[in-house]
């Protein structure tokens, strides 16, 4: 993973074809696209990828989450792994050369992630997000706290804007993780350039 990474992640609430348009469109300014579809089935998400790459959006760009057999058989860049999904140690016993990556909420979580040899993790959520209403935001003191302590590359993820970027820049974060910013924009392109330029990316 490179420096200042922009992650964009399905909404689950998209028609699967609205978000493969919108990522065909948006591919050069993002580094990796997640399948978060948790209502999915296997041969759905399989489909899906295939979509994706159809589309002129590479494998190596692509993470899908907790689908570790879709991922596999594809030969997608990885999985994403939350507290109900396979343990990290698990999937990078049975499943070598795949990159693993674990959502976080807590320095215990990003140590337990670092242990069973995950690759990256998301974290958050750092700030507040409609997608999380009621539950108090992380804020950046614990993501830079996680930062300075383990030694694993963090994507944070929760009400990010292109306002507020730096600050978890500043917070050590390898990059941020992006749904309903640029999913759900006006102009999906104009969302993501503003995001791209916020992380020092090239537009």
């Amino acid at each position: 993973m490179n420096a200042h990474e922009l992650h964009i992640i399905s909404t689950g609430k998209q028609p699967i074809e609205k978000f493969v348009e919108i990522a065909s469109n948006i591919q050069e300014h993002v580094d990796f696209f997640y399948l978060r579809e948790k209502h999915m089935s296997a041969s759905e998400l399989y489909r899906a990828v295939t979509l994706l790459h159809d589309n002129k959006i590479p494998l190596s760009k692509i993470i899908i989450n907790d689908r570790v057999d879709v991922a596999w058989v594809h030969k997608v860049f990885g999985v994403q792994l939350a507290f109900h999904s396979l343990d990290a140690e698990v999937v990078k016993g049975a499943f070598p050369g795949m990159n693993v990556g674990c959502s976080i909420h807590s320095m215990d979580e990003a140590k337990a992630a670092f242990s069973k040899g995950a690759d990256y993790a998301i974290y958050g959520h750092v700030f507040e997000t409609a997608s999380k209403i009621g539950l108090p935001p992380k804020g950046v003191e614990e993501l830079h706290s996680i930062t300075r302590n383990v030694d694993l590359p963090i994507i944070a993820i929760g009400g990010i804007t292109p306002f507020n970027c730096q600050v978890v820049l500043d917070a050590g974060a390898r990059g941020i993780a992006v749904m309903s910013g640029v999913l759900e924009a006006e102009n999906p392109i104009e969302a993501v350039k503003e995001y791209a330029k916020s992380l020092g990316k090239e537009t």
